[in-house]
């Protein structure tokens, strides 16, 4: 796996991990093959740990249960069941948040106990699912026919139609562009 292939323009936490499961159009590219991928993408992501093949398991559990859930949500659906039992089981792994002053006294919010960095990581991650279907999500798939990433519309018209627009919106304006052009 090369890092250029990993890419965070979800606009969530959460939406980066679908994104790790490409060309869902075309039957999906897994980029989670392994748990040193795992553990690549979790480093890139800011998580860290060292990933098991059950963490893996758990992952791409999780992954496909959070594009599920907040796609329903966002067409205005009702989740299965099945999907919101999965985020709410990864997340009651979460360690409790708990306040820390510094030297200086300055407060810093730190997490007590937990049962392990990718654990952990995986808690957060469905924390972070569960927060984006309870604020009015607007989850999206890009418009780029190439493309089929997952990303959180926050733009004041919720009118976002590409996951980048360095990567897919400039492709799509080009080939517009192109096209006028021709004719």
């Amino acid at each position: 796996m090369t890092t250029a292939e990993w890419v965070f323009d979800g606009g969530r936490p959460c939406l980066h991990l679908v994104n790790t499961l490409r060309d869902r159009h075309r039957g999906g590219r897994e980029l989670l093959t392994t748990p040193a991928a795992l553990t690549e993408w979790l480093g890139l992501a800011g998580y860290g740990g060292r990933a098991t093949a059950a963490d893996l398991a758990t992952a791409l559990e999780l992954r496909e249960a959070v594009d599920r859930v907040s796609r329903a949500v966002s067409a205005g659906e009702r989740p299965d069941r099945a999907d919101v039992t999965v985020l709410n089981t990864v997340a009651a792994s979460a360690p409790a948040p708990a306040l820390r002053l510094d030297a200086d006294g300055t407060p810093r919010r730190t997490v007590q106990g937990g049962t392990g960095r990718v654990t952990t990581a995986l808690a957060m991650l469905a924390v972070d699912a569960i927060e984006l279907v309870t604020t009015s999500p607007c989850v999206r798939i890009c418009a780029a026919d190439d493309c089929g990433l997952r990303f959180a519309d926050s733009s004041p018209k919720r009118s976002r139609q590409w996951c980048s627009m360095a990567r897919c919106g400039n492709r799509a304006k080009a080939r517009a562009h192109y096209a006028r052009r021709q004719r």
